[in-house]
């Protein structure tokens, strides 16, 4: 993996984080590099089981406490809420939401900005919101990644992904390891803190093992993917 420096990770709800760059802040934090990640909402409509989680203020507090323990198990220390809703952002002033992401920006003056490309990873169109306004925040693309997915992973994956809707019906990102800005897998003390931190988030990680069972889900864990966003879509 290269050399990242500063890290700020945008993001869109409590578990993408985690999931699509859990193991890269890890990785830069242990080698001594700032981490501040951002997430835009609560959310408080992701409710895998309606009847144990509920959607609303309810299951926003259970995502809460559950993204700040994974945050702690990464040993990321730097966190901000936009408090965006769920299901919301691509209704918030544009405008306002930059101002806002740009103050980050100002102060934590990253290196490597991580965030959902424009296909927003699932077609969510939270997380393509918020891949418009890091871009914008950001002003200068030569600094963001957009998360993607290689064949390889998808080929191994996907069909157990697409049994639980995680691609919720939109065709993946997918990018040849050639052509990454990033590509980490992850293993020993790192991957134990991602698969720490997703596990630390049992609301939206249970049905996961419902299908992959435990090991298959750390197998599938370690591989992180990002493209340059400044590089066209393939």
């Amino acid at each position: 993996m290269i050399e990242l420096g500063t890290v700020l990770g945008v993001w869109a709800h409590p578990d993408d984080e985690t999931y699509l760059c859990g193991a890269i802040m890890a990785a830069a934090v242990r080698s001594g590099c700032r981490v501040v990640c951002v997430t835009a909402t609560r959310g408080e409509l992701g409710s895998t089981d309606a009847q144990r989680w509920p959607p609303g203020q309810a299951l926003a507090d259970v995502r809460t406490a559950e993204l700040e323990n994974a945050l702690r198990r990464l040993g990321v220390a730097e966190h901000h809420w936009l408090d965006y809703p769920d299901g919301g952002c691509a209704d918030v002033d544009p405008a306002a939401a930059v101002a806002r992401l740009r103050a980050i920006v100002d102060d934590v003056q990253p290196e490597t900005v991580l965030t959902f490309g424009p296909d927003g990873m699932t077609g969510d169109p939270d997380h393509q919101a918020v891949s418009r306004w890091t871009l914008d925040a950001v002003g200068d693309d030569a600094r963001v990644h957009f998360a993607t997915n290689t064949p390889e992973w998808l080929a191994a994956w996907r069909p157990r992904l697409d049994a639980v809707g995680a691609f919720m019906g939109a065709e993946p990102p997918c990018t040849a390891v050639a052509e990454l800005s990033i590509h980490c897998v992850a293993e020993g003390d790192v991957l134990d803190a991602k698969y720490a931190a997703i596990t630390s988030q049992i609301s939206q990680v249970e049905p996961m093992f419902e299908v992959f069972g435990a090991d298959d889900l750390r197998t599938a864990l370690a591989e992180e993917a990002f493209r340059a966003a400044g590089q066209a879509a393939p």
